[in-house]
């Protein structure tokens, strides 16, 4: 899939879809999603405080009498009653609006009447970059904090569920660390990679291709993997990059999207519903390209 306009079309032929939005008063969100029903992925439930909704809709020039308003005081209360009316068979996939993360974590991991479908939840972004000749994704700059061998492998596992989903069949994942070269002891992320490649090989990581320890340039050039002598099926042309811990996967996400001016979708993986998590920050097109990317991976 070369770039997100592809990623739209598949979202369109997804039919009678709906998002529930947790907080509907964010500007943003708001008009991602009625970019999203105008051009026919999705109807919506607005859930939020009527009254702020209301003022919100009337600043982005959207007519209300398009969606249905679930109205709740606060919102706390807010990702709570998204989160139940996907349960309840109301809406189809979850996204976050005017509410904190902690809040909106904290309703889909409820044991209970939460969304919870996988031993890990992982987050994966898709950006479109000008240089690059196919979407990249990146994992996990937003959920993750230190994942051991065990989680990056799961991690690998959720986002290689939603590259088959958009058609996809075999994604090549990249283990990218500092280095290319395995340094027992003092670069654990390096062992890390070689770890996951050989889980690869011998089936325990299934549907991708998984290669590492690749430094960034020799995963996304295929000039600067064959100067280093890399031959591997991944070098320069990585659908995943694999971030050694959230740091560096969120610095990466951060200098794509703000000094690069690249357009990503970005959701959760594992769980039961598709859940769109977008930072406030993020723009109404990125928004709009996460909830696309929602609809288009379920």
């Amino acid at each position: 899939m070369k770039n997100l306009v592809e990623l739209i079309q598949k979202a369109k032929s997804m039919p009678g879809k709906k998002v529930s939005l947790a907080g509907a008063d964010e500007v943003d969100a708001l008009l991602a999603l009625e970019k999203a029903r105008a051009e026919g992925i999705a109807d919506g439930v607005l859930v939020g405080n009527k009254d702020n909704i209301a003022q919100t809709a009337e600043t982005a020039g959207i007519d209300l009498s398009n969606y249905e308003i679930a109205h709740v005081d606060s919102a706390k209360e807010a990702s709570k009653k998204a989160v139940s009316i996907i349960r309840d068979g109301g809406a189809d996939a979850l996204m976050k609006g005017l509410v904190s993360t902690a809040d909106f974590m904290r309703a889909i991991l409820d044991k209970e009447r939460g969304l919870i479908a996988s031993k890990l939840l992982s987050h994966i972004a898709l950006f479109e970059i000008p240089h690059y000749h196919k979407l990249l994704g990146v994992t996990d700059a937003a959920i993750n904090i230190a994942p051991t061998i065990e989680e990056k492998a799961v991690m690998i596992s959720n986002a290689v569920k939603i590259f088959h989903n958009i058609g996809i069949d075999e994604p090549k994942v990249a283990c990218v660390c500092a280095v290319e070269k395995v340094n027992p002891g003092k670069m654990p992320c390096t062992e890390d990679a070689a770890i996951l490649a050989g889980m690869n090989r011998a089936g325990q990581i299934a549907g991708c291709i998984v290669d590492g320890p690749f430094g960034l340039d020799n995963a996304v050039n295929a000039e600067a993997a064959q100067l280093k002598g890399i031959t591997d099926t991944t070098a320069g042309d990585a659908d995943l990059i694999l971030c050694p811990n959230i740091e560096s996967a969120n610095v990466l996400y951060k200098t794509l999207a703000y000094l690069a001016g690249c357009t990503c979708g970005a959701i959760v993986v594992g769980t039961s519903a598709p859940v769109i998590l977008t930072s406030r920050a993020d723009t109404d097109e990125s928004k709009f390209a996460s909830l696309a990317l929602g609809i288009a991976a379920s």
